[in-house]
């Protein structure tokens, strides 16, 4: 597959193997995190899988806030 054509920001819709390989984990993960809800996706028609490409870096931002430190009450 052509990776500019990947990584063009004007895609709106991504196959689970695009967004698996933007958020670099394996395909099957990304099913996995489709599937607990942690990563968005529509099916546009029929059968056919897509991820929204700004649920990226929402999903990133949700991961990044979890992980973050809480300050400790002075």
């Amino acid at each position: 597959m052509d990776t500019a054509y990947t990584e063009d920001p004007t895609v709106l819709l991504l196959t689970v193997e695009e967004a698996a390989r933007r958020l670099r984990i394996g395909r099957t993960n990304c099913y996995a995190l489709i599937r607990t809800g942690q990563l968005e996706s529509v099916v546009p028609v029929g059968r056919l899988r897509r991820v929204p490409a700004d649920a990226l870096p929402e999903f990133v931002a949700r991961l990044r806030t979890a992980n973050r430190p809480t300050p400790l009450a002075a």
